[in-house]
């Protein structure tokens, strides 16, 4: 399936290309999962791969129980127009205990599949945990806290967070783009305010190869010229970054965009080398190359909320 088709890109239309794309939340997850599972073969982290890529599959299965969820008035998205400001914000936004019920839902899904024993105990402890304690953990993620105490269970709590806001996000999308404003701040998703994970160069029925910055939490994306840092608006000092001589299937189609302006980077995921490609599952494929850019000196300017820095 073409990643084209698990967002709401416009087919036929005669107008400009879209600034904002929301997601298709009965698409966006299960392709996912079978883009972790491609890319898991022949992959020396082929059985992580092949976890995450279930995993996936799990918040596929628990979307179905993000029904009717609150959305932002009219007056909360006036406000967040006027002002600039994205209307379900990451870290404001009061959550619904719907978040919760994900997470129960996905844990259930996992406790049904085969998974590693340290997976297991991270469910069975999550799956005791009182609200107090899943709500602190969220707030973690959401700040990308991911350090200190329990820090292994935090990518658990992230997918289902990943699950409540793309939920919102393509409810509030369905309901009109213009409820989903672009923002000044281009570097940050207009409809959460979270870090892209990586940006996707895609084409849509009106314009070839425009590069969308894709949320890492809501799965929304939205449009950012080409050659720009996302992290510092600049343009002067960007360049492409790959393994030379990979044999990972992805290779061609990952690159990593560092901006020597800020010394950050984002990878760059290119559609038409990769059309089953995913921005979540072939920036955790390519690890390697974070380790080289991140030992030259750049800093990553998003984070992927599946993943615990320094346990690849």
């Amino acid at each position: 399936m073409s990643s084209d088709l698990q967002f709401g890109v416009a087919a036929g239309s005669t107008t400009e290309p879209p600034r904002i794309i929301a997601p298709l939340p009965q698409l966006l997850f299960s392709a996912r999962s079978r883009r972790f599972a491609a890319l898991a073969e022949g992959h020396v982290l082929g059985d992580w791969l092949r976890f995450l890529g279930r995993l996936t599959q799990a918040q596929h299965e628990a979307l179905s129980a993000q029904e009717n969820l609150p959305l932002p008035d009219a007056t909360a998205l006036d406000r967040a127009r006027n002002h600039g400001m994205p209307p379900l914000p990451a870290q404001h936004w009061p959550r619904a205990a719907a978040w919760r019920t994900a997470l129960s839902h996905m844990l259930g899904f996992l406790n049904t599949a085969d998974v590693p024993q340290a997976v297991q105990h991270s469910c069975d402890r999550l799956a005791v945990a009182s609200v107090a304690q899943l709500e602190t953990l969220a707030d973690r993620v959401l700040r990308t806290e991911y350090f200190g105490e329990d820090v292994e269970l935090l990518p658990f709590v992230a997918a289902a967070l990943q699950i409540y806001w793309t939920a919102l996000a393509a409810a509030l999308g369905s309901a009109g783009k213009k409820d989903i404003p672009t923002l000044d701040v281009p570097g940050v998703c207009p409809c959460c305010g979270a870090l892209p994970v990586a940006s996707v160069v895609r084409s849509t029925a009106e314009a070839s190869n425009l590069r969308y910055l894709h949320c890492s939490l809501c799965n929304t994306e939205w449009n950012l010229v080409r050659v720009k840092c996302a992290a510092c608006d600049g343009t002067g000092k960007i360049a492409y970054q790959c393994v030379a001589g990979s044999n990972l299937q992805n290779a061609a189609a990952m690159r990593a965009e560092t901006c020597d302006e800020c010394k950050s980077y984002l990878k760059i995921l290119y559609l038409e080398q990769a059309p089953d490609g995913d921005p979540v599952a072939d920036d955790l494929a390519t690890l390697g190359l974070d380790m080289l850019v991140d030992a030259a000196g750049y800093s990553r300017a998003g984070p992927n909320l599946l993943f615990v820095p320094g346990s690849g």
